[in-house]
């Protein structure tokens, strides 16, 4: 499809938006326990090792964000993505750059901010904090798109407005394998 054909394409919904994101959780345990477990483990075992928890947090960050970053620049889309049909544009459909994917990321992980004060505020612990950000991450932030007042059909969350770029819906006769 051309960068206009792609900027003419409706928002996904946000039901779609929610059964996508679940999807790419499930994807990212994967990512996780390749890029974090094995070598935690092994450090653990190995030489009895464990890396404080600010450290943990930033380096799950980065393999997160290099994650993103990589499918959004090469494809605008994530193995969720395409499974649901959703894709990541620029201004006027076009592909993201790297530095616009980095801020595409870094906006949407903004929702992090609450859970963490929330977690200092009620002290929660352990899987309260996953309940916690499973919730925020797929039910609260995904309703963002009702504070954009645009048409029903081109709605964008926050981090899409900030970052300047847009979430499509895919047609369904369109195969995307990039």
């Amino acid at each position: 499809m051309t960068p206009a054909e792609l900027d003419a394409l409706p928002s996904p919904q946000f039901w779609r938006r929610v059964s996508c994101c679940l999807y790419e959780q499930l994807v990212l345990l994967g990512v996780i326990a390749f890029t974090f477990l094995v070598p935690n483990l092994s450090l653990g075992m190995l030489f009895g090792i464990s890396l404080p928890s600010w450290l943990t947090f930033l380096y799950l960050y980065a393999v997160l964000g290099i994650y993103f970053v990589w499918y959004w620049t090469k494809s605008g889309q994530t193995l969720a993505m395409q499974t649901w049909r959703v894709r990541l544009v620029g201004r006027g459909g076009f592909n993201l750059t790297k530095q616009q994917a980095f801020w595409r990321y870094v906006y949407g992980s903004l929702w992090l901010i609450p859970c963490m004060l929330l977690q200092w505020a009620f002290h929660l612990e352990r899987w309260q904090i996953i309940e916690m950000l499973f919730t925020v991450a797929l039910l609260i932030w995904p309703l963002s798109i009702y504070l954009d007042r645009q048409s029903f059909l081109y709605r964008q969350s926050l981090p899409d407005r900030f970052a300047g770029t847009r979430l499509v819906e895919l047609p369904k006769n369109l195969v995307t394998l990039n």
